[in-house]
């Protein structure tokens, strides 16, 4: 990404110290309170589909417009709160989503399919951006740059925790009760979360960038970052094949649970490999790192070619979800390091953009895959192995780094 990223401090800090400090604890809580409909949505919504006597393609195809609107309209939203603050976009953002997931089970999701595509795409389009807007506001609640590390690395690891209790939690309200019950509860999750956050001081507090420094924009696009968005849109595909394989595999085995099982799999693989990674700092650049996440987050999805069973399937997605957190974390440092100081959440929307439609694409790709089972379970290799592609080409020295953006590299 940038020839001049320089190695990591082998300093560390502990988690007490950094959950300890003010807000910290109230403001990645509430936001993965918040973030809990993007774990919870997409697989409600091809459950919903199925129960209501819908196919697996189908569901895929609304789980997937869900996160290629949220994943669209991140841009959007990340320049608005870089204009006009958080509450001003999140609030009203947040009201709109909940309202949309309320209301999809109550229109008939098989017998009125127009309807439910515009309520799916309003949904998603309404997500509250909360990650970009969690980013934006480290530097001035943690200015320490080692405490800043560890938090990015927890707030990037406790991502994993929205795809192990969200799915699970969407699976057993399902199985208890219905789909509807399970939307309504992730609608209600997700504007407690928001408030919560909201409500925060610092949130509260936070001026737009644009009025700090005068209204100056800068460019915000160059090589090495739109070369960065394009592997992240890879990573996406793997984690959207992934989710509805993981419906495909629950329909081939009769067992619903695995619908939830095997992406919370993954997902503790992430939070286990996102504490190992914060504990400390770690040596090389931020591309050496990023380019080693790729590497084994690759390698991580070829046993799933060989079709394993539920049990050997469930241990086998732990290990490129290990490497998911290093991936992402070193994405955001190489963004900031590249994007203008005038547009760093709508930078950090754009990332989040890119994974989100990487993911969308996985979805309806592998929808479209439900019926061969070889290519449905190579598809997560495939992501993986175009994002390593493109992380290599756009290795240190292919792309001149911007001059004055060599900021909080050690963040």
């Amino acid at each position: 990404m940038t020839p001049t990223d320089s190695p990591t401090s082998r300093a560390r800090t502990t988690y007490g110290a950094v959950l300890g400090s003010p807000y910290v604890a109230r403001l990645l809580g509430g936001t993965l309170v918040g973030r809990l409909p993007n774990g919870m949505a997409p697989v409600a919504i091809v459950l919903l589909v199925t129960v209501d006597g819908g196919t697996v393609a189908f569901g895929g195809l609304l789980s997937a417009l869900y996160g290629l609107a949220s994943a669209l309209s991140q841009p959007v939203k990340g320049r608005l709160m870089d204009r006009h603050g958080q509450t001003r976009v999140s609030g009203p953002a947040a009201i709109l989503n909940s309202a949309a997931l309320i209301a999809l089970p109550t229109i008939g999701i098989t017998s009125s399919p127009a309807v439910a595509v515009m309520i799916v795409v309003l949904g998603g389009l309404a997500a509250p951006p909360l990650e970009a807007g969690l980013r934006a506001l480290w530097p001035s609640v943690l200015p320490d740059p080692v405490r800043r590390h560890t938090a990015l690395a927890l707030d990037t690891g406790t991502q994993g925790l929205l795809y192990i209790t969200g799915p699970l939690l969407v699976a057993g309200l399902t199985t208890a009760h219905s789909p509807a019950l399970a939307l309504a509860v992730t609608a209600a999750l997700g504007l407690a979360g928001t408030a919560l956050v909201l409500t925060a001081p610092p949130s509260r507090a936070w001026q737009p960038t644009a009025t700090r420094v005068g209204g100056a924009q800068g460019r915000l696009f160059s090589s090495g970052l739109i070369m960065l968005f394009v592997a992240l849109v890879g990573v996406g595909v793997a984690i959207g094949g992934m989710n509805v394989w993981a419906v495909a595999m629950a329909e081939r085995h009769d067992t619903d649970l695995l619908a939830g099982v095997l992406p919370a799999a993954f997902s503790t693989g992430s939070f286990l490999g996102g504490l190992l990674y914060g504990h400390r700092t770690w040596p090389g650049t931020p591309t050496r790192q990023l380019l080693t996440g790729a590497g084994g987050f690759a390698l991580g999805w070829l046993p799933l070619l060989t079709l394993p069973t539920p049990a050997p399937a469930t241990a086998a997605v732990v290990v490129p979800g290990a490497f998911l957190t290093l991936i992402v974390a070193r994405a955001f440092t190489i963004t900031d390091t590249l994007a203008p100081p005038t547009r760093t959440t709508e930078a950090y929307a754009w990332l989040i953009l890119s994974i989100g439609a990487g993911q969308a694409t996985g979805a309806a790709l592998a929808g479209r895959l439900a019926d061969h089972p070889h290519a449905l379970a190579a598809l997560p290799a495939a992501g993986a192995t175009l994002a390593l592609i493109t992380l290599l080409l756009a290795r240190p020295g292919r792309s001149p780094a911007r001059p004055g953006r060599h900021r909080h590299q050690h963040a």
